[in-house]
């Protein structure tokens, strides 16, 4: 097939403004890539493919970034800026792609627009839902292709399926990550990992307090969102609590993930998936999460990770000291078996194929 991915309109790849959903188009487009098919990726100017992704063709569009609607409240009605980028994303995708042969779109950005082309788009179009509920107006067109021909839509997990509403049971593909690219590690030092962005949705200040709790240091990795967040969960632990290590590339942060005891999983919202588990897992180190969203999919406790219920930090400290229990080596398995880029191209294709009507 000749496919062109859209990727999200929250900014350039490469820049971690996208989070988890760069993470996603890379094992996308390199797994797929592997199967044979031509992929184009239509991104936002200053976008830089993984070195995975160099066979496929790149596309940019300048435009003002998107606001996510997660940061909205639920009711809040769709916006787009002046000059925007979604929009110069979407006029390319229906002026370009039809005439230059593409069988179908990937559409990997939580937005309204793409969603309600879908009917009347002059080509397929494909939605890979990044997130769960957050916006009633996503929700409600969601809804609306679901009932139109819901094998346009793929989610990551049941637990992030289960937000919507769908007439049949969800296409579920997963995650795929390139394993080559995290080294395992089967001795790890004694400091804890938190990582994802910065921001109150993700709950770091959970972590944050568990690890006061134990007396214990907390590295942490991500791109700061929301710098009064950062600076008020900081103030509300000891001092040195904390140890800020930014927004790293793949390679940096499996480096030092890999020397983590155990990776410690706070979110406030239903989360989609959860890169960082699946990450942390490829390096070895078991996860101690919420039974919330995709994190509470992906643990299987005992065999590579510890779950506690939502929001309880006194259980969330204590289920740190069942981790030695868990076999490194197992953590690592489980991402090989579940979530290799290998993986996750087959349930694509398969997917793409049985939308496609072959």
């Amino acid at each position: 097939m000749k496919l062109l991915v859209v990727a999200t309109p929250m900014g350039p790849l490469g820049s971690g403004r996208g989070g988890g959903v760069e993470l996603t188009l890379s094992g996308l487009v390199a797994g797929l890539l592997g199967r044979g098919h031509r992929i184009t990726v239509l991104a936002a100017a200053g976008s830089a493919l993984d070195p995975a992704c160099a066979a496929a063709e790149l596309w940019t569009c300048g435009g003002a970034p998107q606001r996510s609607c997660q940061h909205e409240q639920r009711s809040a009605p769709i916006t787009l800026p002046a000059d925007s980028l979604l929009g110069h994303q979407w006029r390319r995708v229906l002026a370009e792609a039809p005439a230059a042969g593409y069988t179908a779109v990937i559409n990997l950005a939580y937005d309204w627009l793409p969603l309600w082309l879908t009917p009347t788009a002059p080509l397929p179009l494909f939605h890979l839902v990044s997130m769960g509920s957050v916006n009633q107006a996503i929700d409600q067109v969601i809804a609306d292709v679901a009932a139109w021909d819901q094998r346009r839509l793929a989610f990551h997990t049941r637990a992030q399926a289960r937000d919507f509403t769908l007439p049949h049971p969800p296409v579920v593909v997963g995650n795929g990550f390139d394993l080559q690219a995290y080294r395992f590690c089967s001795q790890p030092g004694d400091q804890l990992g938190w990582v994802g962005r910065i921001a109150p949705e993700k709950g770091l200040e959970d972590a944050a307090a568990a690890a006061a709790r134990l007396g214990q240091r907390l590295a942490v990795w991500g791109l700061v969102e929301d710098p009064a967040y950062a600076a008020a969960v900081e103030a509300a632990v000891p001092a040195g609590t904390l140890d800020w290590r930014g927004f790293l590339p793949t390679a940096a942060l499996q480096a030092q993930l890999g020397a983590c005891r155990a990776l410690l999983n706070t979110p406030k919202w239903n989360e989609a998936y959860g890169n960082v588990v699946v990450e942390a897992m490829a390096c070895g180190v078991p996860v101690v999460a919420y039974r919330r969203g995709g994190p509470g999919e992906l643990v299987q406790p005992g065999l590579n990770g510890v779950l506690v219920e939502p929001d309880d930090v006194e259980a969330l400290a204590a289920a740190v000291a069942q981790v030695p229990a868990i076999d490194r080596a197992g953590c690592r398995r489980w991402v090989e078996q579940n979530a290799s880029r290998a993986v996750l191209a087959e349930r694509l294709e398969a997917w793409l194929l049985n939308g496609l009507g072959r």
